[in-house]
Order: C-alpha cells, then structure tokens, then sequence
C-alpha cells in the first residue's frame, strides 16, 4: 500500500460499493466491512476509505451506526432523507413532532431516551440533542429534570 491514493480513489472505491449496494449485493440494513477492512480489500488507507463512505452517505446510500460503523440504508431511511438539502437533525425533529401531532407520544408522555432515539434513527448523539432542543424551542416538549423529556399540551 502506498502512503498516497491515487487522485480520485476514492471515488472509484464509492463507485464500486455503490454497485454492490444497488445491484443487491449488499441488501438493505446489511452492515459494510470495517473501515480497515476495506482498506485492504482496495489497497488503501483509512483514510481514502472514509472518504469513499462519505460520499455514500451523502448519497444515503449507507448510514453510521454509532459504535458499529456504517450499514446500508433500508428503503425507510432513503425516503425519509431522501432531501440531503435538508440537515439531519430537522428530519428526526419533524418525524418526532409528526409522532406528537398524531398522538403517538402522546400529552404527559416521556419521549424515548437519547439513546433510544440514537438507535432508532442511526445518528449521532448530537444530531439527536439538536432534534431535541428544535421540539424544545418550538414549546413541544420539556425537559424533566432527572427524568428525561415530557410531551406538553399542544396550543390550539
């Protein structure tokens, strides 16, 4: 392995996971090999790898699950992300408050743990925080102090 890829390795290597997720070869939920693990399979460093991961990402063809690397995004995950334009954590802010509206969470219920919800949408935790502190803002939901956090009273 050289110190340096290749100009445009990267994509190359996007390229050709790309065409193992879309042809099925790897299905949906399925998880990547490691980081490491694909730079050996393509004679590059870690780097170059992430690289190559994050334009998959940014396509939302993979997803990161924290603390067990990146995965293929099921059907679900591409269409509810499927405006990139739009960050990640006003889409888990909007699914939440569509939960809320509906009744799912309902009036005086607590909402799912930080982690739950890391689980759930396969984000970060400060990705969660941020989808967090939007319902707080917009008075849909507050903090219990030792507790976690509770749905309150919708306004007309």
């Amino acid at each position: 392995m050289s110190s340096r890829a290749r100009w445009g390795t990267y994509q190359q290597i996007a390229a050709a996971l790309r065409a193992r997720i879309t042809s099925g070869a790897l299905a949906p939920g399925e998880g990547l090999s490691s980081e490491a693990e694909l730079g050996r399979e393509f004679a590059v460093s870690r780097t170059t790898v992430r690289r190559a991961l994050a334009v998959l990402e940014e396509e939302r063809l993979v997803v990161v699950v924290p603390g067990a690397g990146h995965r293929v995004a099921t059907p679900q995950e591409r269409q509810g992300l499927a405006d990139a334009r739009i960050p990640r954590h006003r889409v888990i802010a909007a699914q939440l408050r569509a939960r809320i509206h509906s009744g799912v969470l309902a009036v005086g219920e607590m909402l799912p743990s930080e982690d739950a919800l890391v689980r759930e949408f396969g984000a970060a935790r400060g990705t969660v925080r941020a989808a967090l502190v939007a319902l707080e803002e917009a008075g849909l939901v507050e903090v219990a102090r030792g507790r976690g956090r509770i749905v309150r009273a919708l306004k007309g």
